[in-house]
């Protein structure tokens, strides 16, 4: 599996309806994408959850590179370059994967990132993430990791927020899910 996902940042005052109806509108265009296991078409809004900045943060799990190739090399993602011009891809490997089909319930996605740091071995480092996350009752959640950058990322899927762990993540609205072919 892959995962991908860019990260726009809006202007503070950018009226957020307009990627909602972009959303509306468009996001059922991934639904059944190629080797797509999920996208998940995310926003912040500034001062909202905590919330720095307005972004739209399209989050991907792909079965395949096929998928995401055809994505990005086939005309879809020109989409994007043509609304918001050139847009740096991030590509991380998923470590954990704890998702269902419950994900489609999700209202909210918390991210935390944490750096891997220098090590002897990384023998046993799934094992050692997994102890080390926060467990969120009844949260499913991915944890894709960057080794150009030596980080990673628990996404959890929430349906409801508990604010004692807000402080330490970025809380994404979910506008909608796409699910590939089954």
């Amino acid at each position: 599996m892959i995962a991908s996902q860019y990260k726009i940042v809006l202007p503070s005052d950018y009226d957020m309806n307009i990627i909602r109806q972009r959303v509306k509108n468009n996001g059922y265009k991934t639904d059944g994408f190629e080797d797509l296991k999920f996208k998940l078409y995310l926003t912040t809004e500034k001062g909202k959850n905590s919330n720095l900045q307005n972004s739209y943060c399209p989050l991907y799990l792909w079965k395949d590179s096929n998928g995401i190739n055809k994505f990005l090399f086939n005309g879809f993602y020109d989409n994007i370059i043509a609304s918001f011009g050139w847009q740096k891809v991030n590509v991380g490997i998923p470590l954990i994967d704890t998702t269902t089909s419950k994900i489609k319930d999700s209202k909210y996605v918390l991210e935390i990132t944490r750096e891997i740091r220098l090590q002897h071995s990384l023998n046993n480092f799934k094992n050692k993430v997994e102890e080390e996350i926060a467990k969120i009752k009844n949260a499913e959640y991915i944890v894709i990791y960057s080794p150009d950058k030596w980080k990673y990322s628990v996404f959890y899927f929430l349906d409801a927020l508990d604010t004692e762990k807000l402080v330490e993540g970025i809380v994404y609205d979910i506008l909608h899910i796409s699910e590939g072919k089954l």
